[in-house]
């Protein structure tokens, strides 16, 4: 058996809701997530453009899910999840609300719910 690496858990819930809410307008915006099979799409999502990491260089065995507008698909946020069948549970590799959410590093926030989100994702997952 390998020791696993633990790390710190760093993000902001900055809200419990339903669905994402605008912060402009209080709109609830409804929303859908969806696995990200290729990572040559993730290459978009890059530590210079505002995602903490290289999303596509992360390892394999970590699945990565994204939380979007049902609208418009425009998505609000990232996380990898690895499953193990061993312990009969997922991990939470890393998630990342879109720069536009995050008002801790740009100043402003687009809309609250992201961070409560992908941890439902990642539980949801292991659940599942």
């Amino acid at each position: 058996m390998t020791p696993v690496e633990q790390g710190c858990i760093d993000i902001w819930i900055d809200e419990i809701v339903s669905c994402l809410k605008d912060t402009e307008t209080g709109e609830v915006k409804e929303t859908v997530v969806f696995k990200i099979e290729s990572r040559a799409y993730l290459k978009k999502f890059r530590q210079d453009n505002g995602w903490h990491i290289n999303w596509n260089e992360i390892p394999r065995d970590v699945e990565v899910y994204a939380l979007a507008l049902k609208d418009n698909n425009e998505i609000q946020g990232l996380v990898g999840v690895k499953n193990d069948a061993n312990s009969y549970a997922a991990y939470l590799h890393w998630a990342c609300t879109a720069p536009h959410n995050n008002k801790h590093d740009y100043g402003r926030q687009k809309y609250t719910g992201v961070g409560g989100h992908l941890f439902a994702i990642a539980a949801d997952k292991s659940v599942q």
